[in-house]
């Protein structure tokens, strides 16, 4: 199937998820993250949080290994392993061919270890077994030259050239930034936000304590005890991917189009670990949203500008989505600037339903909002 992307699209996400007692993202003293808005304080999840969690869940989409990244500090010792798995060379001689290879870019080695880089790199595990077919055809020849002699064998474009073709999918969403190479930067396709509670919410601690097995019949007290900051929260989450930056990191429209409803599916069914084992915080959305623009990405998060505030037993997922929903006809009507398309999957009922039809159109199961998706981007 031949696809040509003839405009600026964005794809926006919008989701609403109820977490239960869990402390996903601790800040530096362990508690849950928090933030500031529309002056009440509430949990937060960073999109770094999520972002990772996105990426770990791409693997459980059936992705194979060499259409994904790493991100590592540890670049020279990936590719040494590498080549010696390639060429059968031993440990050392791997080592200075990868240390070749590599030099030419000045990527900046840290100061505590020399052996790895200052900052993490992220680059394709593809394109790793691209820097290895520098040597692997000469590995023997290479590993007995001197160490002059080796220098002169690599050049920074060979590597670069290496390190800037065939992107996997992570890395042309996400982008890669090293500032002191910047011709091997690679801009971001996709935005994710801060994941932000729609309501003002009390953090909250557990002091627990565990039993020694062993200890004494008689013997009174814990083996040990501890204290951990939790919050629950209705969160609202949002992310975007630019389309048209996507086909170009990955120079394939049909190639871009899979990523979207990749990270789409990645972003929906992913959750950050943290104190996942204390909590078992692992639910599924109430609420998933799209839209498809080509003026800009548009986050709905002032719908929650104004907290949310939970009457009776409604909780406050439903009014949260009614509050979404009328957010996203203002957008449409205030501002004239209506989503090309949009698609929604919920498990709402009754009146809030009814304004989620009004703004998203009519719901459908997931796996049927995705094919939606790409017939929209695929036109």
């Amino acid at each position: 199937m031949s696809i040509t992307l003839t405009r600026r699209r964005f794809i926006d996400v919008h989701v609403l998820q109820t977490v239960p007692p869990s402390n996903l993202n601790r800040d530096d003293a362990g508690a849950p993250k928090e933030a500031t808005y529309g002056g009440v304080r509430r949990p937060r999840a960073s999109s770094q949080a999520w972002k990772r969690a996105t990426r770990i869940a791409f693997s459980s989409l059936g992705i194979s290994e060499d259409q994904l990244g790493t991100r590592t500090k540890q670049i020279a010792d990936h590719l040494a392993g590498r080549i010696a798995a390639r060429t059968g060379l031993d440990e050392t001689a791997a080592a200075r061919l990868s240390a070749a290879v590599i030099a030419p870019l000045g990527i900046t080695a840290s100061k505590n270890k020399e052996e790895e880089s200052a900052y993490l790199l992220f680059y394709g595990n593809k394109q790793i077994e691209q820097l290895v077919d520098l040597v692997a055809d000469r590995a023997g020849e290479l590993a007995g030259l001197d160490d002059k002699q080796l220098a002169a064998e690599f050049t920074a474009a060979q590597a670069r050239t290496a390190l800037m073709t065939g992107h996997p999918i992570d890395v042309a969403l996400f982008g890669r930034m090293v500032a002191n190479v910047p011709d091997i930067d690679v801009n971001a396709a996709c935005q994710v936000a801060h994941a932000i509670a729609t309501h003002g919410a009390e953090l909250e601690f557990d002091f627990y304590t565990a039993v020694d097995d062993r200890q004494a019949a008689d013997s009174k007290g814990a083996g040990m005890m501890g204290r951990i900051g939790f919050n629950s929260a209705t969160f609202y989450r949002y992310g975007a991917v630019a389309l048209h930056q996507l086909e170009d990191n990955l120079s394939d429209p049909a190639a871009a189009v899979k990523a979207v409803t990749a990270f789409v599916s990645a972003f929906i069914r992913s959750m950050p670990t943290g104190y996942g084992n204390s909590f078992a915080h692992r639910t599924m959305p109430q609420l998933v949203a799209l839209a498809v623009r080509e003026d800009q990405p548009v986050n709905l998060v002032t719908a929650f500008e104004k907290p949310i505030t939970a009457y009776g037993s409604t909780g406050y997922a439903s009014p949260s989505a009614a509050a979404l929903a009328a957010e996203q006809h203002a957008i449409a009507t205030t501002w004239g600037a209506p989503a090309l398309w949009t698609g929604v999957t919920h498990s709402f009922t009754d009146t809030t339903a009814k304004a989620l039809d009004e703004a998203f159109g009519q719901p459908l199961a997931f796996p049927d909002m995705l094919e939606a998706l790409t017939a929209e981007l695929t036109r």
